[in-house]
């Protein structure tokens, strides 16, 4: 009678084996191990010139910026980008507070907030990749599943992303961003016409680079493109709680919660 319980007992241990064996070895499906692995906490290399401002990226690329070079913006938007720098003698330094839309407590996109001094972290699942970042704990979704972005798609200040692997790269293309917000630190307009491809490619295991490519008829004469470059930080690395305006908040002084106070 004993003996009958010894065959299924066996197969059932053989399976569970079986089951556990890849995981304990390492092994994956090649379509797992295909995917560039671009998960991690990134963020630029800090320093500061004289005046007080984070030095350029490599290349000379300005750390509030994307390209050395100025681009081709149709008349109204140079006006309002003129009028965002008015004043500010160092073409590096960052947009005039007054008219810096982060100030009001808006959100900064989905490319400025690449611009900015805190870090950010990748994270992979096979239908969406999150971009999670410091700076107001904001949360970007980059959906993987092959679908297009949906008509009628409400102004978001993210907006809406959807994205493929290519090679070693992630292709994001972004539509429906809210236009009240710049493209960069340096104060660069757009319209709600901008639309953006982004390549996320990881150079070498402790370096991370971000091509981007602006499209906006609306306020460039032409497409033009940039680059960022990000240093992976260590694995014990924690990401802080950071709030927009909350300097600018006082509890308790309403019935609904927080009223909006000066410096």
């Amino acid at each position: 009678m004993r003996n009958g319980f010894i065959g299924p007992i066996l197969v059932l241990v053989l399976f569970a084996f079986s089951v556990v064996l890849p995981a304990q070895t390492g092994k994956q499906p090649e379509a797992v191990k295909s995917l560039p692995n671009l998960s991690g906490t990134w963020s630029h290399g800090l320093g500061s010139t004289a005046a007080g401002i984070p030095k350029d990226d490599a290349g000379g690329v300005p750390f509030f910026g994307f390209t050395k070079e100025e681009p081709s913006l149709q008349p109204a938007a140079m006006e309002t980008y003129k009028a965002n720098r008015k004043g500010l003698a160092d073409p590096g330094s960052k947009g005039r507070d007054e008219f810096d839309p982060s100030n009001s407590c808006f959100p900064p996109g989905p490319t400025r907030i690449f611009t900015l001094t805190r870090p950010f972290e990748i994270r992979q699942t096979t239908g969406v990749v999150y971009i999670l970042s410091e700076t107001d704990h904001w949360v970007r979704r980059i959906y993987m599943d092959g679908r297009g972005h949906p008509d009628g798609y409400p102004s978001a200040w993210m907006g809406h992303s959807i994205g493929k692997y290519d090679g070693n790269t992630l292709v994001v293309d972004t539509a429906d961003i809210n236009e009240n917000t710049w493209v960069d630190s340096l104060g660069h307009p757009h319209s709600d016409s901008l639309h953006l491809t982004e390549r996320f490619r990881r150079v070498n295991h402790d370096t991370l680079e971000i091509d981007v490519t602006f499209d906006d008829p609306k306020a460039y004469t032409k497409p033009w493109t940039g680059k960022k470059t990000y240093q992976l930080q260590p694995a014990s690395y924690e990401m802080k709680e950071d709030m927009v305006c909350d300097e600018y908040r006082k509890p308790g002084l309403r019935n609904d919660g927080f009223e909006f106070i000066k410096p």
